[in-house]
């Protein structure tokens, strides 16, 4: 018998049977697989860009830049409808479905459960028997709650429904990729863009920890067909179905005087649109800037622009959910890895500690707003699909500062020396937490 055959040969040992591989073939599997895992993780990673602007200007300034590089357009002749929580929302996007034509579309990173969910299942089905194009885009990890019985009453009533990304195994490379986007398109006239969930908790208005806080918008003009063009986008890519035609992207006409422009974004492997657009708008503040957001994990470059924000005089204020009133403690902690640096660079730090606040706002000067779904995070610049609403509108940029300062009422402001002085076992949980911030 040669060496080889040795090698392949079976021996029975202890009742089992054992096939002997050759060393050099076990060391080249190994090799192959590190080969092949090397690959993958050099292709999904994002490509570390450092983002920096030699000469900036101004908010008016900047805004053609904004606009541009995040591969939008300033569309006027808008109307912006400022909505603040549940009762503010749904209200409103009930009426106008209601009152649809030809089309609804929706997409959402999450559709739970609750009141809310079945009478939007409800009113969905019936105006799908009215003969209205009814279609329904719903993240699969979000969407895993939503009861059966709904979807089946949607069927037969003739929506279209999908789940972005289903969980199988032939997506498992793209799993990590979600929709966290949340918006609503009726009759491609209509629209509406925030934070808000399809769930009872975003119903109400703040009450109580079991009823968060939220902000969207609701417009009427030519930024709607960009936000029809964003919904297409994924709707597309999951059913290869083109909704385009009049129908769909009826020919713009003014409906108010405030300019809008939209940036959303898929991963690529380069540097997201909205992650641009929210560094844009912290280099261009000259007098204040307004933050709240329900998850703070900033980059340096993001933490570099708003210390340098500070050094010209902006006064720059910060409002997260506390970590008793949040819906994920980890990212709290995580983000508290940074406050001890913003505090020290002049950074304002409020944690709101009523109920989960998940409103993704930022304000500059008192001019320009951006509303959306964006987490000020690497999930949502790098791994999310997002949306974010630009709107210049002194109007509405005073109505959510007035709103800020409102919710001051439950907020608690950090103060560096304080947060220093945190427990130790406080700093630990902050800093395990931190290592995991790429996937929050």
């Amino acid at each position: 018998m040669t060496t080889k055959q040795k090698h392949k040969r079976l021996e029975y040992v202890n009742r089992t049977h054992v096939v002997r591989v050759p060393l050099v073939a076990l060391i080249g599997m190994i090799g192959a697989i590190a080969a092949l895992t090397l690959l993958l993780w050099t292709y999904w990673r994002p490509t570390p860009v450092k983002l920096h602007i030699p000469d900036h200007g101004d908010i008016n300034t900047l805004l053609p830049s904004i606009v541009s590089v995040t591969q939008g357009s300033l569309e006027p002749g808008n109307q912006v409808q400022l909505l603040q929580n549940g009762d503010g929302f749904f209200p409103l996007l009930f009426r106008d479905i209601a009152a649809a034509r030809e089309t609804v579309h929706i997409e959402s990173y999450i559709w739970w459960e609750g009141r809310v969910c079945d009478e939007l299942a409800a009113l969905l089905s019936k105006k799908a028997r009215e003969g209205v194009e009814v279609r329904v885009m719903i993240d699969a990890s979000g969407g895993h709650r939503m009861k059966k019985q709904l979807l089946e009453e949607m069927a037969r009533a003739g929506v279209k429904f999908i789940n972005f990304h289903p969980i199988s195994l032939a997506s498992i490379g793209r799993l990590n990729n979600r929709d966290h986007r949340k918006v609503a398109i009726i009759d491609g006239r209509i629209g509406y863009v925030g934070g808000y969930g399809i769930a009872k908790e975003w119903t109400g208005h703040a009450q109580d920890k079991e009823h968060w806080r939220d902000t969207g918008l609701r417009v009427v003009g030519p930024i709607v067909n960009r936000l029809q063009g964003a919904f297409c986008e994924n709707w597309i890519e999951q059913t290869g179905e083109v909704p385009a035609g009049e129908k769909y992207f009826p020919k713009p006409q003014a409906a108010g005087t405030t300019p809008a422009h939209i940036a959303y974004t898929s991963p690529t492997g380069s540097v997201s649109s909205v992650q641009v657009l929210f560094y844009l708008a912290i280099k261009s503040a000259k007098r204040e800037l307004i933050i709240q957001n329900p998850y703070l994990l900033p980059s340096d470059d993001a933490m570099n622009a708003l210390e340098e924000a500070v050094k010209r005089g902006v006064d720059v204020k910060v409002m997260v959910p506390g970590t008793k009133s949040t819906d994920s403690p980890v990212v709290q902690h995580a983000s508290h890895h940074h406050f001890g640096t913003l505090l020290k660079r002049g950074v304002k730090i409020y944690e709101y500690n009523h109920t989960l606040l998940h409103q993704k706002v930022i304000v500059v000067d008192g001019l320009w707003a951006g509303i959306g779904s964006t987490n000020f995070d690497d999930r949502s610049f790098e791994l999310n699909d997002e949306i974010t609403l630009g709107v210049v509108d002194p109007q509405i940029a005073a109505q959510l500062r007035a709103a800020f300062d409102d919710d001051m009422r439950f907020a608690e402001k950090r103060e560096f020396q304080e947060w220093s002085d945190r427990p130790l076992w406080h700093k630990a949980l902050d800093g395990l937490a931190y290592l995991a911030r790429g996937q929050m």
